[in-house]
């Protein structure tokens, strides 16, 4: 008779007890599951309470699905199992994972829940990720935790902090245990403490929790008020900045629209009612190409608008170079006629994109360096406006060094303050003419590159910015650069910092307001040209 040894019985006997631990832990997560089926949201609470309990490795993909709505019973043996979309759904068995194939929506019930039960598995799921391997893993679920204030995750929390190396999620998981606190019955000394952890980290999450405890005349409510109104002091600066970053956002897109403008009506004092019409162009040519780029080579989206910004500037410059040959060169002289002709070719162009596109807006994408944000103290800033206050500022100066350091520019400037005189000196105008309309329109191209990642590319993009463009050439100094850049960043801070107070229209009304009794002291803007033409 064969016998064993006893290092094969014990590894026998081990992996038995694993099985039967594994075993236990099924039967344990399949009964606590049970509870869920009840329409008594205190009972299912306490399911809840029981499915942590079991230990299961699958504990948090089950709270998860039920939070998200995914946890589904089926009606005819009342399995519980995690569906995936609608209609004809994917299922697996909610406590092994095991794949059960399709099924139809109608054969299962939902799982319904409240307010409260959510906030429970919120906190719960927070508390099962103090834990994980990955350091944002454990902030979020810190930060969670603050946000819930669910006092279940006080023990697992602690702990966690105690063997928490990372400075950063350290910090995040001393201010959930000081709001913890705060929402506890600890001692008062504590709680004091722990008011100002809460008022280090700032925010809209500490205000709102310094404010549920700041009613009430004892020593933590008094200390709550004191921070309380700290923070708002310090939250009354966050909002200047934030709004004067919008202002440079806003002053940065004004700037674009409107520097193709200046350099035309400095030029030819054309007043150009199409030039929002080239803006829209240059959207179009974005929306192509990224339309071209989804159906041929996906994989070369991201560098979709470094390729649509010199198309869209061509483009746009061949139309407005047409446009000058066509119909501008004929009205020289008489800007009451240019702006009735430009404004009807703005309703013409406007009704081709309708015809072509269609009226509906159109979906131009981000690309991925372009996409998401980024936190500066207790403000958020978007990627997409931040590159194109960058882009605006690189064609700004761009279109400066051109001016100063090319012969065309040495030209421009030359028609710009004697055109007779530099007619003498044997410059070719109407060329200059008709290059500096092609080169405004061609920016106002590349400016509608930018303004596709902001705004709706639709027939009336254009029309949503030539007023504000005008405003800022007239306010800056005809033709002047320097001007275009001023005015219209200070147009953009100023409404941005009116519209909390006035409202947007009201805002841009005292804005005009403002423009329009500024010209009256200072005629030529805030740099007026010099030259004997000018001053003639």
């Amino acid at each position: 008779m064969r016998t064993t040894s006893p290092a094969l019985r014990a590894i026998a006997a081990l992996f038995w007890l694993i099985c039967f631990a594994c075993a236990a832990h099924a039967t344990d997560l399949t009964t606590a599951l049970k509870g869920l089926d009840t329409s008594k949201f205190p009972e299912k609470e306490k399911a809840i309470a029981a499915i942590v309990a079991s230990g299961d490795a699958r504990v948090a993909d089950v709270l998860t699905a039920l939070g998200d709505g995914k946890l589904l019973i089926r009606k005819s043996d009342r399995r519980f199992v995690i569906g995936d979309g609608s209609g004809q759904i994917n299922i697996s068995d909610a406590a092994t994972g095991e794949d059960l194939g399709e099924a139809a929506e109608g054969e299962f019930d939902k799982i319904a829940i409240n307010n409260k039960i959510r906030r429970q598995i919120k906190a719960i799921i927070g508390s099962l990720t103090l834990f994980a391997a990955d350091p944002a893993t454990r902030l979020r679920a810190a930060e969670e935790i603050f946000r819930s204030r669910d006092q279940a995750a006080m023990d697992p929390l602690r702990e966690a902090l105690g063997k928490e190396t990372d400075p950063a999620v350290k910090l995040a998981m001393e201010q959930a245990v000081a709001a913890l606190i705060l929402t506890s019955t600890a001692p008062e000394e504590e709680r004091i403490a722990a008011i100002g952890i809460v008022k280090a980290k700032g925010g809209q999450d500490a205000a709102a929790l310094l404010s549920s405890i700041a009613s009430g005349e004892d020593r933590v409510a008094r200390a709550a008020q004191e921070a309380l109104a700290s923070l708002e002091s310090n939250r009354a600066w966050w909002d200047a900045l934030q709004n004067a970053v919008y202002g440079l956002s806003l002053g940065s897109v004004l700037l674009l629209a409107a520097i193709g403008l200046a350099i035309t009506f400095g030029v030819m004092g054309v007043i150009n009612m199409a030039h929002g019409e080239m803006v829209m162009i240059g959207a179009y040519v974005t929306f192509m190409v990224q339309e071209v780029i989804r159906n041929s080579a996906p994989g070369l989206f991201d560098y979709s608008l470094l390729i649509a910004l010199p198309l869209a500037f061509i483009l746009t410059g061949i139309v407005g170079i047409g446009v000058e040959r066509s119909v501008i060169r004929f009205l020289y002289g008489r800007p009451l006629e240019t702006l009735l002709a430009t404004w009807g070719l703005s309703l013409i162009l406007q009704q081709a994109i309708r015809s072509i596109f269609g009226p509906t807006n159109r979906e131009v994408g981000t690309p991925s360096w372009m996409s998401g944000s980024f936190q500066i103290g207790e403000i958020s800033l978007t990627l997409n406006r931040i590159v194109i206050i960058l882009f605006a500022l690189a064609v700004f100066i761009c279109l400066l060094l051109a001016m100063r350091y090319t012969r065309f520019g040495l030209q421009m400037r030359a028609v710009t303050q004697n055109r007779e005189m530099a007619g003498a000196m044997g410059i070719n105008t109407a060329r200059v003419d008709a290059l500096t309309f092609g080169l405004g329109s061609g920016i106002a191209g590349i400016a509608g590159v930018a303004l596709s990642q902001i705004d709706n590319v639709s027939p009336n993009l254009g029309q949503s910015y030539i007023i504000d463009s005008f405003m800022v050439v007239v306010f800056g100094g005809v033709g002047n650069l320097w001007g275009t850049l001023v005015a219209a960043m200070t147009l953009g801070i100023a409404n941005k910092f009116l519209e909390p107070f006035a409202g947007a229209v009201l805002g841009k009304i005292l804005v005009l307001i403002f423009i329009i009794l500024f010209i009256q002291k200072r005629p030529r803007g805030l740099f007026a040209l010099k030259g004997r033409a000018v001053e003639a």
